[in-house]
């Protein structure tokens, strides 16, 4: 996946569409991510002895990968992704830019 913690990715389908945010978790095996402020749904907590309060909590859910796509930290655009090989170091290169992030 070309999708890493820490990215700031746009959302391309989807009830949030055109909404960004930084990739909190990914699911290689799932092949989904999660991004924070988007993708939010209601969950209703019920109140337990000494550990949680009783009410409505939001809650991120996850996104398929292919749902967004990646926004480069150098031209600040939607951009797809290839790579280049610098010795042992594996890089990821912008198709905008041609820039290594």
């Amino acid at each position: 996946m070309k999708i890493i913690k820490g990215d700031t990715v746009m959302v391309t389908a989807g009830k949030d569409k055109g909404k960004s945010g930084k990739v909190e978790k990914v699911f290689l095996g799932r092949n989904k991510v999660t991004v924070a402020g988007v993708n939010l749904y209601k969950k209703h907590l019920k109140a337990r002895k000494g550990l949680t309060q009783a009410g409505i909590v939001d809650v991120v859910k996850p996104l398929p990968a292919a749902n967004v796509i990646l926004v480069c930290p150098k031209c600040n655009l939607p951009t797809r992704v290839s790579y280049l090989l610098e010795g042992k170091d594996k890089k990821r290169v912008c198709k905008k830019c041609a820039q290594t992030f």
